[in-house]
């Protein structure tokens, strides 16, 4: 997808897909011989008018001229939506000159016609990524203030983020359509997270707590089976029919009742500074499921140069995260610090830090809290981000410097966050995604 850079990638994606549909392209598929493996798909040349169409469609209204391409209907209102975001005539806003720019006038009523336009156009996305740009390129944060812009806009996770910075500034009128934009997306985000992270956590804590002498109805058969393999007896058949065999168990295994009792102790330890918006959305999300866990006892700590404890706010994500506050330094060390004291039970306990590693506070103080806690048999989880914005910027030094500890720092996706919860609970090795990019 693209950036405030690349105007040219949105264009071409919007374009193509709806020129699949438009220019009747077909699709050859026979193959020469019966005997000869199928030829791949050829797409079918598309006339040199409609070749002029796309190229003037990706290069802008600029092109026009150059490529002797008038457009109308569909074409000349996409057109206008991409040219008013990333065309222009040289000047930035408020004057400035510059390169590229934009011709969306700061207003209010401009902007919801031009998020109604892109709305018509173009997927949901693709929206999203120009309304991200258009924020990003024009200033248009101030206008996110309004309620009746926030009711026009695609809500998404960084949208969530730019509230949450603006929270402070927010006005009262405001405050209640922000809170709903952003309950929006935390109920998505707990639709599609919630089931799949309590299944893999709770099979998790039950593999963990595996007891000798279960109940008939918390035995583990297939781990109970193989350790009784040696115990297999081949019995003659009934009524002179085959022999059968059997396998004698003599040691039971089993689940612990997962119902019966706290089994683990999670510290969600997470950085509030600006870069880390989308992990925090995320985060508090998953604490929230986590905290919903009755074999769990779920904390929510996150900090800037100060720490706060959001624990008692667990039970609704947007409490969570309209507790936060985006942006200013950072001190892992006195957040660590924090998380410390409040561990009783360091070999039933996961730590789960989620920063970038730019540290302002004491470095080798940090190192030394996060050796400390390893050596009292604490799982330590360090996540560099959890989003799905790709590689993240981090400290490499201090990554690599938690690496030679045995607490590997990597970028997690939501989607991976349960399996990776789960082997920390279970105290295996964590899947990390491709190792050979790690610190």
């Amino acid at each position: 997808m693209t950036t405030a850079d690349s105007p040219a990638a949105t264009t071409t994606t919007a374009t193509t897909a709806q020129d699949d549909t438009r220019t009747g392209d077909t699709m050859d598929t026979a193959s020469d011989t019966a005997t000869a493996p199928a030829a791949p798909p050829a797409r079918t040349p598309a006339p040199d008018g409609e070749r002029i169409r796309r190229w003037r469609m990706v290069l802008g209204a600029d092109s026009a001229e150059a490529t002797g391409c008038t457009l109308t209907g569909q074409d000349a209102a996409m057109d206008g939506a991409l040219d008013a975001l990333y065309g222009g005539a040289g000047k930035k806003p408020g004057g400035r000159s510059g390169g590229r720019s934009a011709g969306l006038g700061a207003s209010a009523p401009s902007v919801a016609r031009w998020l109604g336009d892109i709305r018509t156009y173009f997927p949901t996305s693709v929206v999203q990524v120009m309304q991200r740009d258009a924020i990003d390129r024009l200033g248009l944060s101030a206008l996110l203030l309004e309620p009746e812009m926030l009711e026009a806009v695609e809500a998404d996770v960084h949208l969530v983020g730019t509230l949450l910075s603006l929270n402070k500034a927010m006005p009262e009128t405001t405050k209640e359509t922000a809170r709903a934009v952003v309950r929006k997306v935390v109920e998505d985000l707990e639709k599609r997270l919630e089931s799949r992270t309590r299944a893999t956590l709770t099979g998790a804590l039950d593999r963990s707590a595996r007891i000798s002498r279960p109940r008939h109805r918390d035995i583990d058969w297939d781990r109970t089976i193989r350790a009784n393999l040696k115990n297999y007896l081949t019995l003659p058949g009934a009524d002179g029919g085959p022999d059968t065999g059997t396998v004698v168990p003599e040691r039971l295994i089993g689940y612990g009742r997962a119902s019966q009792s706290v089994k683990k102790d999670v510290i969600l330890c997470i950085d509030q500074s600006g870069s880390m918006a989308a992990s925090v959305v995320y985060a508090s999300v998953f604490g929230a499921v986590l905290a919903s866990m009755r074999t769990l006892a779920t904390r929510l700590v996150v900090f800037d140069t100060a720490v706060v404890d959001l624990t008692d706010q667990l039970d609704d994500p947007v409490d969570v995260l309209f507790g936060t506050q985006l942006g200013g330094g950072t001190d892992i060390n006195r957040a660590l610090a924090y998380c410390q004291s409040k561990i009783t039970r360091p070999a039933d306990t996961v730590v789960v830090l989620i920063s970038d590693l730019y540290e302002g506070g004491i470095r080798d103080e940090m190192l030394k809290r996060v050796a400390a806690m390893k050596a009292s048999g604490v799982q330590f989880v360090t996540l560099l981000a959890l989003s799905d914005e790709g590689a993240p910027a981090y400290d490499h030094e201090h990554a690599a410097a938690l690496g030679a500890l045995g607490a590997p720092a990597f970028a997690c996706t939501p989607d991976l966050f349960p399996d990776i919860m789960a082997a920390a609970i279970e105290k295996r090795p964590l899947p990390i995604p491709d190792r050979e990019a790690q610190p």
